[in-house]
């Protein structure tokens, strides 16, 4: 009787031994699921913010020509040409961060500009601030990044 019970104890202290390992073994797998997907999200926050710097030091030097920022990032442009109204550009993105159409996209950059001209004038030029928001998304909607733009510029009068 006494081989039986040290039996039953020794079966009994494995099952808790089994339980416990397979208990901290959900935990590890939840945190590491966890941590893959905050680093996905990191990684493309991080990209998010490289290709909005990058459209916004084009926009700058261009003195916010969104026609060049478009032609220059490989996107398209929307809406007026120069500073008549309000004017953006979108590049699409795939899920490697390599410019894509709009079917395939998974990412996209969003430059919506606007022209406020100034109340005081120059000789022959009228000095306009071209200020703009640059906006990356996720293809869903989901904000990666965004952050406004402005850019001083001259607007030669037409003579």
């Amino acid at each position: 009787m006494t081989h039986r019970s040290k039996s039953t104890l020794f079966l009994i202290e494995q099952l808790i031994v089994i339980a416990v390992f397979a208990i901290c073994a959900v935990a590890c797998i939840s945190i590491l699921t966890a941590a893959y997907f905050y680093a996905n999200d990191s990684k493309a926050t991080s990209h998010a913010v490289l290709r909005a710097e990058g459209a916004a030091e084009i926009f700058k030097a261009t003195g916010g020509d969104t026609s060049v920022v478009a032609e220059i990032m490989g996107g398209e442009l929307r809406g007026g040409i120069g500073y008549s109204g309000s004017t953006s550009a979108v590049v699409y993105y795939d899920s490697t961060w390599q410019v894509s159409d709009e079917t395939n996209a998974s990412y996209v950059l969003h430059l919506a500009v606007a022209a406020s001209q100034l109340s005081h004038g120059l000789v022959e030029d009228d000095l306009i601030i071209v200020s703009g928001n640059i906006l990356v998304s996720r293809i869903t909607g989901e904000e990666l990044v965004a952050f406004p733009v402005a850019v001083r510029g001259l607007v030669m009068r037409n003579s």
